[in-house]
């Protein structure tokens, strides 16, 4: 099985304010779509209601301490640690918020990021990549264009 955290951060690691994301990153949308597709998603409860909806063809899990929560067609655990003992995919995406993000890097394999080459006001932020655990194996380059406002890095980082 292959946990892997899937983000958008800028220059600082920053990854939202007032539970939102920074930007409107469309080549990212793009990217995150193709790369979660089919499999399941780990998400935070504030993440899931910041988005809105459920994420299509993929399997939706959500994190809250809630103990009453429901949400149609969502499976609901206390605990990230409680969904990775349930899930039986052969990959599994955490989606954020940044709580989830920090309980979930001792689980995590491989990281993909969307390195967006701009410094925004945030509020969340994504935990610091540790170079000693981790090392990038691939990144791609993109320029600013008519959709896409800020020159981006799509990156991703496997387990040492």
């Amino acid at each position: 099985m292959i946990i892997a955290a899937i983000v958008v951060t800028d220059l600082k690691n920053g990854i939202g304010k007032d539970n939102q994301l920074l930007c409107h990153l469309p080549a990212d949308l793009k990217f995150f779509k193709a790369t979660t597709m089919g499999c399941a998603i780990i998400m935070g409860r504030k993440t899931y209601e910041s988005i809105g909806r459920l994420l299509p063809g993929r399997k939706n899990i959500i994190i809250t301490r809630s103990g009453d929560y429901k949400v149609d067609g969502a499976e609901i655990f206390h605990s990230v640690e409680g969904a990775l003992k349930y899930l039986k995919e052969d990959k599994i995406f955490i989606t954020g918020g940044a709580e989830i993000f920090k309980v979930s890097m001792d689980y995590v394999n491989e990281i993909y990021r969307t390195v967006i080459d701009h410094t925004f006001e945030a509020d969340t932020f994504f935990p610091e990549i540790n170079k000693n655990e981790f090392k990038l194996v691939w990144e791609e380059p993109h320029r600013a264009d008519e959709k896409n406002k800020y020159d981006f890095r799509f990156q991703k980082w496997e387990r040492k």
